[in-house]
């Protein structure tokens, strides 16, 4: 019994200096929370597991009952005080249930996020603006293509209008024709009168440009649309004649032949001569333009390589309508081209451009002579000159070429109207729309184009120089001019002799 005492005494005092350290204490406490035990309780426990370990039952001698078993402490033994110093509230708390992972991990419960905590206002608000900025982005994204893709940009800037005209760069109605025609704003006046013209004629569908070729002033009236060409193609036609001239491929005194299918019906005199005949490629070419010969015209296209060949050459110049599809007279209409179409040419010519200054001459001396003047010249004033070609089938009667005024203004006219069949309205309807522009531009003042001395007029008087005396003329002696191939030379010596002028490569008129 002794020894069992002396390890209940060492087992007790080992305890109390335990709950003494205060490191202890709080481990103690820690492990408490964990496994959800109160501290005496394990105190407890052990000493009474190891006494229950060390402690045997004695023995009873015979005759005496066994008492029931109960716990014994020894007198040596104090019992152990109760801790007086309470653990915290808060470190024996509540347990928390923590849900354990097949891999072992306590799965943590992370706290909600802020979109989660926003009120269903603030959210709805939230993904309004995230659209907003979304839609911007794409909207500019769609809108740096669009500018990016937009055949408007792909034409090239030409200089800075002619000098002389009173529009501005920053007007934004500036624009650039397909062949680099200036145009500044439309002459919204006379459009407005043209289009009052043709009012009383509902049956007719005018196309109509106009071009003011000092300011860029322009009238559009449906100027873009496909109109039957009849005899308008064969101005440019003419212009793939002067260019093939310039170029050296064809000769003005060329002769050419007439064949059999080469003769058309329709105006001109060619159809009514002999197969075989013979007529140079410039007399072939005016009889296509002033007479409107459809026979000539056939010679001269086929000389030019066929329609295929001047179907391509169009397309190089930009142009979109003007198509040749069968040959002349074309009574059908299939042959295309369109008001703008015929009016950039003839500007084009006009500026020195698709055709040689020399060629430029010729043309505009050719289109001068044109016999019908019914349409467009109906409605000039006295002076003005038309360089035209007109078109005349039964679905459209047109009429295009250049005006020249006597005020010293030059514009572009270009007028179809198509028409049910032979309709004579419509050369009334080109006639008076011919003189609305004549009345026009008559009364457009021409600014100068050569610069006036506009200083200040002062009395400041130039100093007088002295008058140098004059040498005695001495007069040269001349010589006897050469003469070639052994000619006589009979003109008295002193006298003027006129210079010896070369052949030109144009044979004359």
């Amino acid at each position: 019994m002794s020894e069992s005492s002396d390890n209940l005494i060492a087992v007790s005092r080992r305890e109390v200096q335990r709950r003494r350290r205060p490191p202890q204490v709080q481990k103690t406490a820690q492990k408490l929370v964990k496994n959800q035990q109160p501290t005496e309780t394990r105190i407890v426990t052990v000493a009474l597991t190891r006494l229950n370990n060390h402690i045997s039952n004695p023995t009873l001698p015979a005759g005496r009952q066994r008492l029931p078993s109960r716990i014994v402490m020894p007198v040596a033994v104090k019992p152990i005080p109760k801790p007086k110093a309470k653990i915290p509230q808060r470190a024996v708390g509540k347990a928390k249930t923590v849900r354990v992972q097949k891999d072992g991990k306590p799965k943590i419960k992370r706290r909600p996020s802020r979109k989660t905590q926003l009120k269903p206002m603030a959210r709805t608000i939230l993904y309004t603006l995230r659209l907003l900025i979304v839609g911007v982005g794409i909207g500019a994204i769609v809108g740096t293509l669009l500018s990016v893709l937009d055949p408007a940009n792909r034409i090239p800037k030409t200089a800075e209008p002619p000098s002389g005209t009173n529009v501005t760069q920053s007007n934004p109605n500036n624009q650039v024709s397909a062949f680099g025609l200036y145009l500044s704003q439309e002459i919204i006046p006379l459009k407005t009168t043209l289009q009052n013209l043709a009012t009383p004629y509902p049956n007719l569908i005018p196309g109509v440009f106009m071009v003011d070729l000092d300011t860029g002033a322009y009238v559009d009236i449906n100027s873009n649309a496909s109109f039957p060409a009849a005899s308008t193609i064969k101005i440019p036609i003419l212009i793939a004649f002067f260019q093939d001239v310039d170029a050296g491929k064809i000769r003005l005194d060329e002769m050419l032949t007439l064949q059999k299918e080469m003769i058309a019906e329709g105006s001109g005199s060619l159809r009514s001569q002999a197969v075989g005949s013979q007529y140079t490629a410039l007399d072939i070419a005016t009889k296509m333009i002033t007479i409107s010969d459809n026979t000539a015209t056939n010679m001269l296209v086929t000389r030019l390589g066929g329609q295929e060949v001047l179907n391509e050459r169009f397309r190089s110049w930009g142009l979109a309508t003007t198509m040749i599809r069968n040959p002349l007279p074309d009574l059908q209409g299939t042959n295309t081209i369109s008001p703008r179409e015929l009016g950039d040419l003839i500007a084009k010519v006009n500026q020195g451009n698709l055709v040689s200054m020399r060629s430029h001459d010729l043309m505009l001396d050719i289109m001068r002579r044109t016999q019908r003047d019914n349409l467009l010249p109906s409605g000039l004033g006295q002076g003005a000159r038309a360089y035209h070609k007109t078109g005349d089938i039964g679905s459209m009667l047109g009429d295009a070429g250049l005006i020249d005024i006597p005020t010293g203004k030059r514009y572009i006219a270009a007028v179809m109207v198509q028409r049910p069949n032979n309709d004579p309205s419509a050369e009334k309807l080109i006639s008076s729309i011919s003189s609305a522009a004549y009345q026009h531009f008559s009364q457009t003042t021409v600014t100068p184009r050569t610069p006036t001395n506009n200083s200040p007029t002062t009395n400041f008087q130039p100093p007088v120089q002295p008058i140098q005396p004059v040498q005695p003329f001495i007069q040269p002696q001349l010589m006897n001019p050469i003469v070639p191939n052994g000619m006589v030379n009979n003109t008295p010596m002193g006298t003027y002799q006129a210079p010896v002028m070369t052949p030109q490569y144009y044979p004359p008129q």
